[in-house]
């Protein structure tokens, strides 16, 4: 039980955790082993609001804040770090159709993405426009009342299986940059949309992962969200909070792979007692549960800082995604060196964890992205201030 939190957030914590550990935990590693996209048990967490948690009431979400939702999603991942991954994919797609998209999508999609019944895909990333999001090269040509949409898109999570692209995509000139990207809502199975095959991955395997072709494909003007060259902006505006959500998961995998290492060290015996009884693996473990609860609470903060609309909110979730997703992994690292070469096994749930988390340093921007995010606010003058 984490005392920090109020009576309404240790019962999202609850009921997140038993649904992890009932739902998903016991299947992770098939999942995992046979690249099943559990859509089933995904609709079942939209049962229960995992799947709009911070969409707007009104659209059918439960209009959490920033911080309720980390709180849910790190019990998630601690059952399945991928499905809990996509899952925060999901939010971050519908939020972004249920803020600003056309009454009349709405009014279509958002009842069913909210309860998890239809699945959304982010569609931002291109083969040649992965950091530089503003370099995208897919366009969508306004022609009457129907844009049509050409280009290819990338390591599209849930791509092939899921019903809405939420895609940014450029009706402004190449030069034109970030001001010329708009955002669209589109259908998954229209006519000109081709999917690739399902990437062979190092880890998120129980999500599909594949490119996505479109070849002028027609969609009314009414599925465009927000305003012509708004896309980069909305754009931004969910990344700050998918950064938190990423991170956050990399924590919940960190705590998954924390609580087996304790168990295990309690009862592995070496020289003739357990070696939790040895003060250089006591040290190692006192180190990653330090850095653990310091992720945690950085992420917590920076969610705060969103919720309360901080000017600074960016640069605090920048720094959060680094510091959790850097710590998230190197905690699962350890937990694999103190099982031994029983963390190297396929037995032992850690390396799945372990594999899970490596690509959270990657996505969403990279960490390095999100250093050179942070070193810019830093050096505007009388940011010193500012960032404490």
């Amino acid at each position: 039980m984490d005392f920090n939190l109020n009576e309404e957030q240790q019962a999202f914590q609850e009921a997140a955790r038993a649904f992890a550990q009932g739902e998903m935990a016991p299947m992770a590693s098939e999942w995992d082993e046979k690249k099943i996209f559990p859509k089933d048990v995904i609709a079942k967490a939209g049962e229960m609001g995992f799947c709009g948690m911070y969409c707007p009431e009104d659209a059918g979400g439960m209009g959490l804040s920033r911080l309720d939702t980390a709180i849910i999603l790190e019990e998630l991942a601690a059952g399945c770090t991928s499905t809990a991954a996509f899952i925060s994919i999901h939010n971050m797609a519908t939020w972004m159709l249920a803020s600003w998209a056309t009454d009349e999508v709405k009014s279509e999609w958002c009842a069913d993405l909210t309860s998890g019944q239809k699945l959304a895909s982010y569609c931002l990333t291109e083969p040649g426009a992965g950091s530089d999001a503003g370099s995208l090269r897919t366009t969508a040509k306004k022609e009457g009342d129907e844009y049509i949409l050409n280009g290819s898109k990338m390591f599209i999570s849930g791509a092939g299986s899921t019903d809405m692209l939420v895609l940014m995509a450029r009706t402004g000139s190449q030069e034109s940059g970030a001001k010329g990207i708009s955002c669209f809502a589109v259908p998954a199975n229209l006519e000109g949309i081709h999917y690739g095959k399902n990437e062979d991955k190092m880890g998120w395997n129980s999500q599909p992962t594949r490119a996505i072709t479109f070849e002028d494909v027609r969609i009314p003007v009414n599925h465009r969200i927000g305003s012509e060259g708004e896309g980069f902006k909305i754009a931004m505006k969910g990344l700050d909070g998918g950064r938190i959500n990423i991170a956050t998961c990399s924590v919940g995998a960190a705590q998954a792979c924390l609580n087996h290492t304790q168990a295990y060290m309690l009862e592995r015996k070496q020289f003739g007692q357990a070696i939790a009884s040895f003060q250089a693996l006591q040290f190692k473990l006192a180190d990653m549960v330090t850095e653990l609860v310091a992720a945690r609470q950085m992420i917590r903060l920076a969610a705060s800082k969103l919720d309360a609309n901080d000017a600074d909110k960016t640069t605090y979730c920048a720094m959060a995604k680094r510091f959790a997703t850097d710590v998230g992994f190197e905690v699962c690292n350890n937990a694999i060196q103190l099982h031994g070469g029983y963390g190297y096994i396929k037995e032992y749930p850690i390396e799945r964890y372990m594999r899970d988390a490596r690509v959270h340093q990657i996505l969403e921007g990279t960490n390095e992205v999100m250093r050179l995010l942070t070193a810019r606010r830093i050096l505007e003058d009388g940011a010193t201030d500012a960032i404490r």
